[in-house]
């Protein structure tokens, strides 16, 4: 087999400070103290809240609240002037929308996912009163986790040196730093792809993946567990094809594809349902529009094609693409017709995600209406 002359394995991979997850210490207020020789009840604590706000980042949490703690006010005590003590004070953590909230043990406290959801994550003590001697209780104290369910529209997938960092760098406005060895971080690098009337789509350029990466290779899990936080996929596929190092087999382009495809499949294979676009880069490099016209065959046959690969690479289900894109992310080539593409596809997405909410709210509603609250009009009653 000849070979085209593409770049050896050097992998540009840096990523920055994006933070999808922290660990937060809360503490509830404690009551306040009860007046015993006039009955007086001390007020409650104050409550902690974890409230989903719009352009608030996890990394803006941690650079503010360095060390990570956060505690509500104390109720106040009674007294001959105020014989009901007034509530400690609220405490608020604002946090990106899109999160879920666990304890240290794993237990989901719940999730906020539009702006303006709020989930009470410690709660204040009680003011002191006649059934407890007129003595306060402590507010609740626990450790809690704030986990970014989903970090971009959009997420990269490819093997190193496929010219994820570089396609990123194309279409959005990130600029990844360069390292001259793999898997030099957990981080993704997140870019934003503008649009002329002013739309933003996140794009996330996420570690290289590497075979055998479903039993942890690598970062296999780390990466993975990013892939499931992105809407849709765009796997990026060097039309060269790929080794990783001299010691290991070269894949072509079309065994690429099936061996991302495979990762993700033996994983989780929940991954192939989302909605993904295929982009083949590289299209500046000799040979790459014949290398290319031998893809589309092997792409429009898959199952037919995949056959005439080794076993360990064919996955059990064959991810369909909404679309193949051929792109240089050197040159420019195809560049804007993958943006136009990248925004059809999340828009598409939306109007079906919408539809469907619409449509189980409807239902909801529906089972919550009591049947003697229906009106009966036309229907005839026995008698």
């Amino acid at each position: 087999m000849v070979h085209c002359r593409c770049r050896r394995y050097s992998r540009h991979l840096r990523y920055g400070n994006f933070v999808d997850n922290i660990r937060l210490y809360v503490r509830g207020g404690s009551g306040g103290m009860g007046l015993p020789r006039l009955g007086g009840l001390g007020g409650n604590g104050g409550d902690i809240w974890v409230v989903a706000k719009k352009d608030i980042t996890l990394k803006q949490i941690k650079d503010k609240h360095p060390n990570k703690r956060f505690t509500a006010g104390v109720g106040s005590n009674s007294s001959i002037h105020a014989l009901r003590g007034a509530k400690g004070e609220d405490s608020q953590v604002f946090a990106p929308v899109g999160i879920s909230v666990t304890t240290d043990d794993g237990r989901i406290l719940g999730e906020l996912n539009c702006e303006g959801d709020n989930l009470l994550v410690a709660k204040g003590g009680h003011g002191g009163s006649l059934h407890s001697g007129f003595l306060p209780s402590k507010g609740q104290t626990r450790q809690i986790r704030l986990d970014l369910k989903l970090i971009a529209d959009l997420g990269l997938v490819g093997f190193p040196n496929a010219g994820k960092s570089s396609l990123l760098t194309a279409l959005s406005h990130a600029k990844p730093r360069i390292a001259s060895y793999p898997f030099t971080t957990l981080r993704p690098e997140i870019g934003k792809v503008m649009y002329d009337d002013h739309k933003q789509v996140s794009v996330a350029d996420l570690p290289g993946l590497i075979e055998g990466a479903h039993i942890n290779k690598g970062m296999g899990h780390k990466f993975l567990k990013h892939v499931e936080r992105t809407k849709q996929l765009m796997f990026v596929v060097d039309i060269c094809g790929f080794q990783l190092a001299s010691n290991t087999p070269f894949r072509s382009a079309f065994e690429t594809v099936l061996l991302l495809n495979k990762e993700l499949e033996l994983y989780n294979e929940e991954l192939l349902g989302k909605p993904a676009i295929l982009v083949i880069n590289k299209m500046d490099l000799p040979e790459a529009q014949g290398r290319l016209r031998d893809l589309e065959t092997h792409l429009e046959n898959q199952e037919e094609s995949s056959h005439l690969f080794p076993e360990d690479v064919i996955p059990k289900s064959l991810m369909r693409f909404t679309h193949v894109v051929p792109v240089s992310a050197t040159t420019g080539l195809g560049l804007p017709l993958l943006k136009s593409l990248i925004r059809q596809s999340l828009e598409e997405q939306n109007i079906i995600e919408t539809d469907g909410q619409r449509s189980e709210r409807l239902l909801k509603l529906r089972r919550e209406i009591p049947t003697s609250s229906i009106p009966s009009w036309g229907i005839s009653q026995p008698t």
